[in-house]
């Protein structure tokens, strides 16, 4: 089976591989550096065991939080960074090697909605700023269930619109006329950076997302929100066997 099936999976392919060299530097600007702040906290909030065994990150992009969650996996544990763009994994390949952990990781080629794993196979999944550009949201997370072992735990870390008030303003007005003049000029990208900006405008609110996570079988599901509700972490677990 291709790797990609849809015009968008392709559109959002070519843009990754096309932004890749400069997606690190620009989400540091873009987020005041508030983004590695999230990435961290999402992967406390995963909750990491030192008996975990593996750990998926369904589209890891440069690897960041696979990375960050390798150094905290035990002697026999591993990361498995999967994405759909092949220029962002050269580069999380490359972090990879110069660090002392990195064998804790490995990054894999495919897709998030056709994961080349058996059924429950992992411990926990984590994902980060990938949900708007996923094409099926209640298939997504259908899968991600399935690969979970019982009493597996998934966080799930994205942008949301925000909500009303002076804050929404400010915000709406960064994010959706600022940001893609910011991605013109430093990144000479303005068309993926309008993307972003249209992907956020566009997307669910996050209670929407909760009613899909608990759908697909999640239980405890929870949301922690940052910069009143523009940016949640949804936090879910599978069930044990009764």
């Amino acid at each position: 089976m291709p790797l990609v099936t849809s015009q968008r999976e392709r559109l959002v392919q070519k843009m990754f591989d096309r932004i890749a060299g400069q997606y690190d530097f620009l989400n540091r600007v873009i987020s005041f550096n508030l983004d590695t702040f999230w990435r961290r906290r999402a992967i406390k909030a995963l909750g990491i065991k030192e008996t975990d065994r593996f750990v998926l990150d369904l589209g890891t992009g440069t690897g960041g939080i696979a990375l960050t969650g390798a150094r905290e996996m035990g002697s026999r544990g591993k990361v498995i960074g999967l994405d759909i763009s092949l220029e962002m994994l050269r580069l999380a390949q490359e972090k990879r090697r110069k660090l002392p952990y990195g064998d804790k990781a490995a990054f894999i080629l495919g897709s998030a909605l056709r994961p080349p794993f058996g059924s429950e196979t992992f411990d926990g999944i984590i994902t980060a700023f990938v949900l708007r550009n996923i094409t099926d949201l209640n298939l997504f997370f259908l899968e991600a269930y399935g690969l979970l072992r019982p009493g597996g735990r998934l966080a799930s870390l994205e942008m949301f619109p925000p909500t009303s008030g002076p804050f929404s303003f400010l915000y709406s007005f960064y994010f959706y006329r600022l940001v893609p003049w910011i991605g013109a000029c430093l990144a000479g990208d303005r068309p993926a950076y309008q993307y972003l900006s249209d992907s956020v405008k566009r997307f669910d609110p996050p209670d929407s997302i909760s009613v899909i996570i608990r759908k697909a079988g999640f239980a405890e599901v929870k949301t922690h929100r940052f910069l009143k509700g523009a940016v949640c972490i949804h936090v879910a677990e599978k069930p044990q066997r009764q």
